[in-house]
């Protein structure tokens, strides 16, 4: 693949080059794949209604770049490496060669399921092979893929659904988790009594959990796969598809309480992930790549399966989570099959940070080559733990800042090519033109400012739209800023000109990783038949970088506090899922508003953080006396 720097000089001429020429730059990558047909234009572009139309009239179909076009050389070689959540189950591994006709496989199950091109197929799985096969079989046919988290609730899904008129549903029995056994097939029939548009859903044996299986709705995956073996297996000639087309719809937390489906198309996509993927990691053939992310994520679809599986690699998926059986699952899983590059998240490091080196003792990660971390900035302290104690010292850490609209990897080192520096995102890849602006749009030039963080020219990956909503999209990332998409991040460009995210300036929290809306908890917890009205704002939380601090009005103050807070957290459990529970709820007798009724969430703020020295003038608030009280009786 082209415009991949191998030293510091070689990453600034090919960023000037990627600034000066940038369509010439993304044609010179793009040329690196299997087209059916090549575009007309590599770039149509406004940031007013918003129009971003990368390679427009070329055809061609992902899963032929990420499957197809490596079975000549590398069709033995190993594609997935599956471990499973209980240690003491076998894993599996599907070379390219099986995963080509396991995917072809189910095309047919599929299309035997009426699924056409341009249907919306939402995916409820379990961190299993089959969920790489599903997505993978959706993209071949031209469907559109709506992965939905395994944690999200029933009213959750049933928003997704709903949101993007799907058709179709895969999901298992149950899954695996740690201690945890999921019923996802519960949870899904819970969503369907809301949802008409469903006509099957398709069911992976996993867990062997009873299930209901409703006649002529529900079939199971392992029959419907018999009937095609029957068939002898034949293979699935993939769907034309144009550059512009859905490939997938990710639902993720804006600032208000509904969801909103960010859209990714086939060729730009690829593109972007393909290049980000070789580029960051430095990646070279032969590598076991690590990506411990959810594929319910967006970091899981880019990381996991596309990015990896467009340039051939080793992409190893793992079904549990870090800490089970205990703290050394993670080091085992590296040392048992030599694991050259981990990408985790900092939650992930902080949290086995915090259970002690004693579960690195006989572990052997002297196969590692490379570390990655993604999902929020990380702190100086678990970056050098993981410098150390992880990477011994000698492997590269980069330090990835991207979004579910940018698709991929936007500013970070690259491995062993540029400088790195504890909790900066350092520079910005080739190909991204970022810039800081100040509350009106002015921009903010020269070394050791701040400001929010804007790009100024559409990348591939970029999303195209908010499904069934375009004016949404518009407002959410190109309305506040003129000619600009603003990120909703505010960035630090120091002294040396390196880049630091500083956090969400909207009103969106990042926890473990995952973007919450707080508007999204705030409904959740007033729909709680006890509660008037709520306010939700984050502060700093050593696993998760950030917790949820609720406070919270009543109708009467509550008899029982500790019950009527584990009544809060299964509400929002219940109607959002466990990821967006608040850590700490305080119940209060009104919220610090102005005037006008506006919440003034800057002073809630610092007293979550605890910075209780300058809540600044407080005498325009309609009550300045709560302010007070919730001092009095914070947590």
């Amino acid at each position: 693949m082209k415009n991949i720097p191998r030293n510091y000089q070689e990453y600034q001429d090919i960023y000037k080059f990627s600034i000066e020429q940038p369509e010439l730059f993304w044609q010179e990558i793009a040329d690196d794949f299997k087209w059916q047909k090549k575009w007309d234009k590599v770039l149509d572009w406004n940031f007013n209604d918003p129009s971003v139309k990368w390679f427009t009239g070329a055809k061609l179909n992902i899963t032929e770049n990420c499957l197809d076009r490596h079975l000549a050389d590398k069709g033995n070689q190993a594609a997935i490496i599956w471990e499973p959540n209980n240690p003491k189950e076998i894993h599996r591994t599907l070379t390219y060669k099986e995963l080509y006709q396991k995917v072809c496989q189910f095309c047919h199950v599929l299309k035997n399921n009426g699924v056409n091109k341009g249907d919306r197929v939402c995916i409820y799985m379990p961190m299993v092979p089959e969920l790489v096969i599903a997505i993978l079989a959706c993209a071949r046919i031209g469907a559109v893929h709506s992965v939905i988290f395994g944690g999200f609730s029933s009213q959750s899904i049933a928003d997704r659904i709903q949101d993007a008129g799907a058709t179709h549903i895969i999901t298992a029995d149950g899954g695996y988790r740690g201690a945890k056994e999921i019923p996802l097939k519960f949870v899904i029939d819970d969503a369907l009594v809301q949802c008409d548009t469903i006509k099957k859903v398709i069911v992976l044996n996993r867990t062997s959990t009873p299930v209901s299986m409703i006649k002529d709705r529900d079939v199971w995956w392992e029959e419907e796969v018999q009937k095609i073996e029957a068939l002898g297996n034949p293979d699935f000639l993939a769907e034309q598809m144009d550059a512009e087309d859905l490939l997938f719809i990710l639902y993720t937390s804006g600032s208000t309480g509904k969801p909103k489906g960010v859209v990714h198309t086939c060729g730009g996509y690829m593109v972007y992930t393909a290049y980000t993927f070789k580029n960051v990691m430095q990646y070279n053939f032969g590598e076991k790549f690590f990506c411990t992310a959810d594929i319910g994520w967006i970091t899981g679809h880019s990381y996991i399966i596309y990015g990896p599986l467009a340039n051939g690699a080793i992409s190893m998926m793992y079904e549990g989570v870090p800490n089970f059986p205990d703290a050394g699952r993670m080091w085992d899983i590296i040392d048992k099959y030599k694991i050259d590059i981990l990408y985790t998240a900092p939650t992930a490091i902080r949290s086995l940070m915090a259970a002690g080196d004693k579960f690195l003792v006989g572990k052997d990660l002297s196969s590692l080559k490379k570390l990655g971390s993604v999902g929020e900035p990380i702190n100086e302290e678990a970056w050098n733990w993981y410098n150390e104690k992880i990477g011994k010292g000698k492997c590269p850490i980069v330090d990835t800042w991207w979004q579910t609209e940018t698709g991929g990897m936007m500013m970070s080192p690259i491995a062993g090519v540029t400088p790195a520096k504890p909790g900066y995102a350092m520079f910005p890849l080739p190909g991204i033109q970022p810039i800081l602006v100040d509350e009106k749009g002015s921009e903010i030039t020269g070394n050791s400012v701040s400001g929010n963080l804007c790009i100024k020219f559409p990348w591939p990956g970029m999303l195209r739209t908010t499904y069934g909503d375009h004016e949404r999209c518009r407002l959410t990332y190109f309305s506040t800023y003129h000619n600009l998409y603003f990120t909703g991040d505010g960035c630090l460009r120091d002294a040396d000109g390196y880049y630091r995210i500083t956090g969400r300036v909207d009103d969106v929290l990042n926890v473990s990783g995952h973007r919450i809306g707080t508007a999204e908890v705030e409904n959740a917890i007033n729909r709680h038949t006890g509660v008037v009205e709520s306010a939700i704002v984050g502060y700093p939380h050593e696993i998760k970088g950030q917790g949820i601090y609720a406070y919270v009005i009543c109708h009467t103050p509550p008899i029982d506090s500790e019950l009527m807070r584990q009544d809060i957290l299964q509400t929002v459990s219940r109607i959002i899922g466990a990821v967006a529970k608040p850590d700490k709820v305080q119940f209060v007798s009104g919220l610090p508003k102005t005037r006008s009724g506006k919440i003034m969430r800057r002073i809630l703020r610092k007293i979550a953080e605890g910075d209780i020295t300058n809540l600044g003038d407080t005498s325009t608030l309609l009550d300045p006396t709560i302010v007070e009280e919730i001092l009095k009786n914070h947590l």
